[in-house]
């Protein structure tokens, strides 16, 4: 009987199994693969794999096409696909095509399907570190070998940079990378006497949620705050600003006891003071007026400030006991696939290095909410004008220093799930928190069990 795509669960063992490859043969052999650059190195190249179908459009007929499966939609995917125009009218050798494929989970499971097929794209990219399962498969070609002085990992934002490495080689370059922000209707909190730059930690919005309950929202009570059923990524800030983390090394700790303290003070306020609820889409919810704040990403700005009919604020996540706790890293980078082609290898790399000029990124930045990955794009005058005419656009900027890497366990798109089910169970269902740490701790210690060699590999690299 065949597996249906949608059944898969992405974690290491089913992404081997579905590859047809046991541990040992898919096992980090990319660790000693030779730089790609050019040099026609064999090792870089997966006889057997070939692009996957797409169509040319008829004014770049001839060029060497490469194909990016992207997890962007709406405004983020029309913004990609205005520089990749951009692109392909600058030189007349190479055509970028982009093709969205939903999001993030969409693209994990369509390009499983699509290596198993051995009909692959020629650029993809996965969430911080989610891209771990596709290098131990050997997916993926290294990139060192195209860096010179004018494009290398130095052009970018640092602490960004050290997610795309692995075995000493970097197989992912940064370029939709953002940070988790606390979204307000600035509009509302002024009506409800409350300051305009909104809360700093948890509990000072708990001071503040009974005013916004007394404003009317469509004949109901203005709800407070929306959480969502996927929020593992701001999850990640919630337990390091109560003091705790997912995993330590390559050990789970979710249970070690700050996950049960921040998610029994999120249960008391959602469900015992009423001053939140879990949405089918918060920042649906939020941009039409119904809830006065949500999580969302700095990839979310731009389309939500065109969405909404008020005000929008934007702040660092709150803290516990202080405000301006860490958070995650957040958004994707830019990974070449490895199918038969050297040359559309090359072409992929004079892609990035396009995307990697200052003008460009800051006009991926402007056009998305993306952060300006490229450090000399913040020094661009459409940035520095863009900022000062909205400040929310820095507020990510002003918080980047706050930003790391999530907990090892986090890498792998089969914890994240969990994590998100554990704190919907919560969440929506108000249900009993020592029980739901218990069963995820189990869940993240078989993730961990089946990563442990490929954790250590990346953090001693």
């Amino acid at each position: 009987m065949s597996t249906k795509l949608s059944d898969l669960r992405l974690d290491r063992r089913t992404l081997l199994a579905v590859l047809g490859a046991g541990a040992g043969a898919a096992g980090l052999a990319a660790c000693g693969s030779p730089v790609a650059g050019g040099s026609g190195s064999s090792p870089n190249l997966r006889s057997g794999f070939s692009q996957a179908p797409t169509t040319v459009p008829s004014q770049y007929q001839g060029r060497t096409a490469v194909l990016f499966w992207a997890p962007f939609t709406g405004v983020n995917f029309e913004a990609l696909q205005a520089l990749f125009t951009k692109f392909n009218d600058s030189q007349s050798d190479i055509v970028a095509i982009a093709e969205s494929q939903g999001g993030y989970t969409d693209l994990n499971k369509k390009f499983t399907a699509a290596l198993q097929a051995r009909q692959v794209p020629d650029i993809v990219c996965f969430p911080e570190r989610q891209w771990l399962q596709f290098w131990q498969a050997d997916a993926l070609a290294p990139l060192d070998g195209y860096f010179d002085d004018q494009w290398s990992l130095d052009v970018y934002m640092q602490n960004y940079v050290q997610e795309g490495t692995a075995g000493g080689q970097t197989y992912v370059v940064p370029f939709a990378r953002s940070t988790p922000l606390f979204y307000f209707n600035k509009t509302r909190f002024v009506e409800a006497g409350l300051p305009e730059e909104g809360p700093s930690t948890w509990e000072e919005f708990a001071e503040m949620a009974p005013e916004l309950l007394k404003l009317d929202a469509g004949g109901q009570p203005l709800k407070p705050m929306a959480f969502g059923p996927d929020d593992t990524w701001y999850g990640q800030s919630h337990i390091w600003a109560w003091g705790g983390q997912w995993s330590s090394a390559t050990e789970a700790t979710a249970d070690a006891g700050p996950a049960r303290e921040w998610l029994s003070w999120k249960k008391n306020f959602i469900h015992t003071d009423g001053y939140g609820y879990m949405a089918q889409s918060s920042m649906t919810d939020f941009q039409t007026g119904v809830a006065a704040a949500s999580h969302g990403s700095t990839a979310s700005l731009r389309g939500a400030t065109e969405a909404a009919q008020f005000d929008i604020g934007t702040a660092f996540m709150l803290g516990h006991d202080q405000a301006a706790p860490p958070v995650p890293t957040g958004g994707s980078g830019l990974s070449v696939v490895k199918a038969e082609s050297q040359e559309r290898q090359d072409a992929c790399a004079e892609l990035f290095r396009f995307l990697a000029e200052p003008e460009n990124s800051a006009q991926w930045h402007l056009g998305t909410g993306y952060l300006p990955i490229v450090t000399a794009a913040q020094d661009t005058k459409e940035v520095k004008d863009q900022v000062a005419a909205d400040p929310n656009f820095g507020t990510a900027l002003e918080q980047v220093p706050n930003a790391k890497t999530a907990d090892p366990v986090a890498w792998y798109q089969a914890a994240t799930v969990e994590i998100s089910a554990a704190m919907a169970q919560v969440y929506g269902d108000g249900a009993d928190v020592d029980t739901v740490v218990s069963q995820l701790q189990a869940k993240l210690e078989d993730v961990m069990s089946q990563n442990q060699e490929s954790i250590q590999k990346v953090l001693a690299s």
